[in-house]
């Protein structure tokens, strides 16, 4: 498997992450604007994978003010790099960065027929918890799926730590 940077998202990844979307998704994309406000928000985390100095996967989280659960609002992976890890790789940083945040679960919407992020989110552990009908521009639903995360790890204090 390549060798990915996981990292936060940074301005001038703006036109890779357009280029990302416009291959990722046929409809229901983020725009330019979205991007731009999610990488300056505290209320957001835009993660991308970067090998080569090319950026090939992001996720997008928002976390809303005294929630427990986080919402992973959008993942996506170059289609010429799926099916080498690299969704479960952002998955699974994405999971850990929501846990650091306090978070106690992690939520997504997924569309019905988009089985292979739906067999990859159920492998990793997220169970489904309900749908909602006409979700998507095109009239599709969605499927929504949950996964309890692990409690973020106590710190060491400077009395503890040896």
């Amino acid at each position: 498997m390549p060798k990915y940077t996981i990292r936060k998202a940074l301005r001038s990844d703006l036109a890779a992450l357009l280029a990302l979307e416009s291959v990722a998704f046929r409809s229901d994309r983020l725009s330019r604007r979205s991007f731009r406000r999610a990488i300056g928000s505290a209320s957001a985390l835009l993660r991308v994978a970067v090998t080569d100095r090319h950026l090939v996967g992001y996720y997008l989280i928002f976390f809303r003010a005294n929630a427990a659960a986080a919402r992973l609002y959008s993942i996506a992976v170059d289609p010429d790099r799926r099916g080498r890890g690299l969704a479960a790789l952002l998955l699974n940083d994405a999971e850990r960065q929501t846990a650091l945040r306090g978070r106690r679960s992690l939520r997504l919407e997924v569309r019905e027929d988009n089985g292979p992020a739906i067999r990859l989110y159920e492998r990793l552990g997220f169970r489904r918890i309900g749908a909602r009908s006409d979700y998507y521009a095109d009239g599709a639903t969605a499927l929504r799926y949950e996964k309890r995360l692990a409690p973020r790890p106590p710190r060491l204090s400077a009395a503890t730590a040896g």
